[in-house]
Order: structure tokens, then sequence, then C-alpha cells
């Protein structure tokens, strides 16, 4: 008569030793050689703790409309300067020349961000006047809310030199961001919010370009305008205004930052977590072995699960 099964149950063994007894002492050699190594593995393989990470975002810039411009003639004492600081104008003499300055600000994908600036300076000339070097800083207010509350006063460096003078410049850039250490992760950072010209200084010496790059070059957070495409027209009528024009895009960034502590957390978990599941299959089998093969004395007993 052909049988079947009616019900199963199944039915478990347990192995139980003394406290002080050599299976106690293998089950503890297994628990630690299942949960260290795979996080000195991890340590040690690089990439347990991640050190830096990185964000883009569009910046809040904002043109400061504060300028500094110096044409060279064909002399080292033929300059004409002008800027919108008062006590640098002040010390200029003769070689102040007032321009007619227009700035535009755009926002084209209407997002709450200005993309680019637009900026035209008409220098009036006389005769005796020409243009073989210019040298142009604007200053901007730049800002970053996604991680920290990035707030600083930055600026954009325009230089252009040419064996014959000129008429007109015209130039295409991007205001670039640099970082020489990462930004923290959270809260406010404004450690370089401070004027890039000191407006109030009366000394020649601080008006110095140089001295305006050296101390804004020791700063972590700089930009700095980057074009490939400067043109330079040739040539000069009597009399007539020479045209510096140019256009300043304000691009998204890729900024480094340290990562908060449950970013770490997050991240060293998964490395840790992905060793240890290999290391507790490898000593589940060698724990069935062992005690499946009684390699240790251990007392089995048998039960059925409720």
């Amino acid at each position: 008569m052909a049988v079947y099964t009616v019900y199963s149950s199944p039915v478990y063994q347990h192995y139980t030793a003394s406290v002080c007894s050599k299976a106690t002492i293998f089950l503890i050699c297994c628990v630690i050689l299942t949960f260290i190594p795979p996080l000195v593995l991890a340590w040690y393989s690089q990439g347990f703790w991640i050190r830096e990470s990185t964000f883009r975002e569009q910046p809040d810039v904002r043109f400061k409309h504060d300028i500094i411009m110096i044409l060279q003639g064909e002399t080292p004492d033929s300059q004409l300067v002008w800027s919108t600081y008062r006590n640098l104008n002040l010390l200029q003499d003769n070689n102040l020349r007032i321009p007619i300055v227009q700035t535009s600000e755009q926002d084209t994908n209407r997002d709450g961000l200005y993309d680019y600036l637009d900026f035209s300076i008409q220098v009036p000339m006389t005769g005796t006047d020409s243009v073989y070097q210019l040298q142009l800083l604007l200053t901007f207010d730049y800002r970053l809310y996604k991680y920290p509350t990035f707030t600083m006063e930055s600026m954009a460096y325009i230089y252009y030199s040419s064996p014959v003078a000129g008429a007109e410049f015209y130039t295409v850039g991007d205001l670039r961001f640099h970082q020489k250490y990462p930004l923290p992760s959270s809260g406010i950072y404004s450690v370089n919010n401070k004027p890039v010209v000191n407006s109030s200084s009366v000394y020649v010496s601080s008006w110095k370009l140089s001295s305006i790059f050296s101390e804004y070059q020791a700063r972590n957070e700089t930009t700095n305008y980057i074009s490939h495409y400067p043109v330079w027209v040739a040539g000069k009528a009597p009399d007539q205004a020479f045209n510096l024009s140019g256009r300043i895009y304000y691009p998204e960034e890729t900024i480094v930052f340290r990562p908060g502590f449950w970013q770490l957390i997050k991240w060293g978990w998964v490395q840790y977590l992905s060793i240890l599941l290999i290391f507790l299959f490898i000593f589940n089998k060698v724990k069935r072995f062992i005690f499946l093969n009684h390699l240790i004395n251990v007392i089995p007993k048998k039960h059925h699960a409720e």
C-alpha cells in the first residue's frame, strides 16, 4: 500500500557544554575571528572613513559695483587709472581718468540666481593717449547654501597686454571657485567675508595690486576669472574712447567638504557589513563541521520545534 506524509515538524539539535570547556573557548575564538578581522580589513583597504565628499551648487553671486581699472600706455609713466574707491582716486593726480561704466546682471533661467554679468567701460582718450596693457579688478559677493552657509567677498582679475596699441578689448569667461581645503559640512562659514580691498587706506603701498593679490591668495577660498577668448582690436583714432567690455558667467561649481558624523557612519557601516557577511558565512560552516563531526566534546540534545 502506498504511503505519504501526513504531517512534518522540524527537529532541532542543540549542542551544550560547560562554561569552562574547549567548546566555549572555540566559540569565543569564532566570535572574535568573525567580527574583528572585517573591521581591520575595511580600515586598511582605504575608504572605510570618507575624508572628503563633494556636492554641486549654483552659487549666488552679486556684483558689488567696486572696480579698479589700470590702463598702461607706451611708457611706464603713462598710466590711466580709475576706481570706485575714493582714496585711490585721490592718489592718482593727473593719471585719473573717469570713464562711463555700464553693468547688468542677468538671470536667464529664472531660478532667482544671476547667471552672468555684462559690463562695459568707455574711457575717454586724448590724441596723445594709447593703451598697450589693461588690468581690471571687480569684486563680488559670493554665497553657497546647500551644506554650510558660505559667504565671502571675492574678485575677478582681468589682464591683457599687446605690443600694438588698442582701441577696444572684449573678454568672456567664467568666475570659478577655488579652495585649498574642504569646507565644513554644516553651520555658517564666513571666515573670508571681508573686503578684498582695504578702501579706508590712504597709503600707496596698500593700493598696489601686488599687495591686494598677496593677501587675497592667502585665503582658503577664492575665485578666479578664467577666459580663453580675449579679443583685442588694434588701432585708435584721435580722441576716440577706449572700449573695455565683457561677460562673466557664474557657473555651477563642484564643492569639496568634510562629511558629517552620520554620513561617516552610513558609509563606514556599508564597508564593514559587506566584509562581515563573508566571514559570517565561513565561520558558520566551520562551526557546523566541528560540532556535527564531534571534533570537540559537546552534549547534543534534540527537540521538536513548537
